[in-house]
């Protein structure tokens, strides 16, 4: 029961690590949606 434990654990532990080494190292695309808002006049102070 201690060796599968063990191994659950370091499965849990490397797909964790994968996961971040996965999110550091992916560059995902910005958004490509354009929006245009219009902002009233009565919110800018004067």
């Amino acid at each position: 029961m201690n060796k599968i434990a063990g191994l659950l654990i370091a499965l849990l532990l490397a797909v964790v690590v994968g996961g971040g080494l996965f999110l550091s190292t992916w560059d995902p695309p910005p958004p490509s949606a354009k929006i245009e808002k219009v902002v009233p006049d009565a919110r800018f102070p004067r």
